[in-house]
């Protein structure tokens, strides 16, 4: 009775979860642990739903050929709706347009711009010609970017609010002055071909129109052919990361990456049993809206509303009313504006039931909120990274206030985590602190053309390691305790800025807060506290140090209460970033 053996035991039925613990052949052993057996921080998304081998065009084909009629898209403050049928008639026309312009299967294109229909269209028609799309957003990087991936052409507006996108084309490339047909060649990036606008015509570039006209017959059929040679293995996006540690990387991912992790997290989110009208106000050059946005609206015939081309809280609030969108993306800070818009109370937003969130922990407050002022009923919240596809972990849209805004939500299906010692690599005790590592179909196939930085990230057995600092618990929800380069390491005292960010966003009259270090000749660093205050509210530093007494930190990370941490408090009326 006492012989024991390591086999999958489920623990969370809703997710297919498998943990390796030891079992008991005399007793029931799905709901007895002995608790001398100390358990290790591994877990793996079981699964009886097979992975999808297709690729991008073959599942927007798929939602066409499924959904004909119905809405995929609509971009309200362009005026454009399309249905199924229409974006894939568009997609295929710019697709043979791009051949015919030359491109080939295996280039590389960049699109650069705010969220507009044909950021969506050539991420789909690049797709379908068998092109890697390289999403270019940061002016001071985008010379390395389009260099490092050799880009052949690049899309983009003339121009959006004070960005003059072809201005700052030219200064890179005087040669667009004296193209002839749009084509040139550049000497600081001799791969590009060409600049395709898409609103107003300018010399030197091609507009959209003549891209979207350039396919005849014999393009349309080479595009055909081309479908039955494209692989779900070959790369299809190049997502650079922010480059704070160094210049970008290219996290290369390829139609299988994308495709599964789109189908999986709409699994998790409800997607496939109701109609969904999406408000979508999270950046397409983001993995979130191109992958868990655009993606999940080729595998699950989703509608996606997109209020703005930028960011804009009244307009995603109006779109919400008049598109009677019943799911809504955003980070926790776009939720958190939007809860700060003054006349919020003016808007129907009763069709709204659920929604889902990422980037950071959803504060409890916002989450209660999100309930009693938006309608939110589910907000399910979600973690990644750009390597994962991006998303490893996503809740559950049931599960309690607890999960919701102490985790990061439960594994997914076909993934594997694991927590380790930041120092030696080992796998650490079930529930304790480590750097947290992913193992997953959705893993990148590399850093672009940088095989050093690739082997920094992913280990010969294909473990990703994120940067992060997390826990796993049994049932495999992940809570992240930080970032181990924005760990704060004062007098030898590891501190984490979101538990400090988490517990100041439970006063009443904080709005956003965010926590950093700074330089201290004794300590090493310091912790300072930057605080914005909730619209014609007022509160001093000394009433947020009063507030924080008595505060301890959580089992594992200390002994210090929050007030000891806390060196300077900066209090101000500005938003504190997106």
């Amino acid at each position: 009775t006492h012989l024991s053996l390591f086999q999958p035991i489920s623990l969370c039925s809703n997710s297919c979860l498998s943990v390796y613990q030891p079992m008991s052949l005399c007793s029931n052993p799905c709901l007895s642990v002995p608790t001398h057996v100390s358990l290790f921080s591994y877990v793996h998304g079981a699964s009886s739903v097979s992975l999808l081998g297709q690729t991008v065009g073959q599942s927007l084909q798929a939602a066409a050929d499924r959904w004909p009629h119905r809405e995929a898209l609509v971009f309200v403050q362009d005026g454009v709706r399309k249905t199924f049928s229409q974006f894939q008639e568009d997609v295929d026309q710019a697709a043979a347009g791009l051949l015919a312009l030359g491109l080939k299967r295996g280039d590389r294109l960049g699109v650069w711009g705010p969220n507009t229909y044909h950021w969506i269209l050539f991420q789909f028609a690049t797709a379908k010609a068998g092109i890697i799309l390289e999403p270019a957003y940061q002016l001071k990087e985008l010379e390395f970017t389009l260099g490092k991936v050799q880009c052949k052409a690049v899309v983009c507006p003339t121009q959006f609010k004070t960005q003059r996108f072809c201005d700052m084309l030219r200064q890179i490339c005087p040669e667009m002055d004296t193209a002839e047909s749009g084509v040139f060649r550049s000497s600081r990036l001799p791969d590009l071909r060409m600049v395709i606008v898409t609103d107003s015509r300018q010399t030197g570039t091609v507009h959209v129109e003549d891209v979207m006209q350039a396919g005849s017959r014999q393009h349309h059929q080479e595009l055909q052919d081309l479908q039955t040679k494209l692989s779900f293995d070959d790369p299809i996006n190049i997502q650079f990361t922010s480059g704070t540690t160094g210049s970008p990387k290219g996290a290369t991912l390829s139609h299988h990456n994308i495709v599964n992790n789109a189908y999986f997290v709409g699994l998790r989110l409800g997607f496939n049993w109701k109609p969904i009208r999406a408000c979508v106000p999270v950046p397409l050059y983001h993995c979130i809206g191109s992958v868990i946005g655009g993606m999940c609206m080729a595998l699950h015939g989703i509608t996606l509303v997109f209020p703005s081309a930028g960011y804009d809280s009244r307009a995603n609030l109006e779109a919400i009313q008049n598109e009677r969108c019943n799911f809504l993306y955003g980070t926790p800070t776009m939720y958190i504006d939007m809860l700060g818009q003054p006349d919020l109370h003016n808007y129907d937003l009763s069709s709204v039931e659920s929604g889902f969130t990422g980037g950071s922990l959803c504060p409890p407050e916002v989450m209660r909120k999100l309930k009693t002022d938006m309608n939110v009923k589910d907000m399910i919240i979600g973690y990644g990274t750009t390597e994962n596809s991006p998303a490893a972990f996503v809740g559950f849209p049931r599960d309690n206030e607890e999960l919701k805004t102490e985790t990061v939500g439960c594994i997914l299906n076909h993934a594997e985590a694991k927590v380790v010692d930041v120092s030696s690599g080992e796998v650490v005790p079930l529930g304790d602190p480590g750097e947290l590592l992913i193992r997953a179909y959705s893993v990148m196939l590399e850093y672009w053309d940088d095989p050093d930085k690739t082997s920094e990230a992913i280990a010969k057995d294909r473990w990703y390691r994120t940067g992060d600092i997390a826990s796993l618990d049994r049932f495999g929800y992940c809570r992240i305790v930080g970032r181990i380069k924005d760990m704060i390491i004062r007098g030898g005292e590891n501190i984490y800025p979101a538990e400090i960010e988490k517990f100041l966003h439970t006063h009443p009259n904080v709005q956003e807060a965010q926590v950093i270090g700074v330089r201290d000749e004794r300590l090493g660093e310091q912790v300072c506290a930057c605080i914005r205050l909730k619209e014609g509210l007022d509160c001093s530093r000394e009433e947020i140090r009063d507030f924080c007494k008595g505060q301890v930190r959580q089992k594992g990370t200390g002994h210090w209460g929050i007030e000891h941490k806390i060196t300077t408090v900066v209090i101000t009326s500005k938003k504190l970033g997106l």
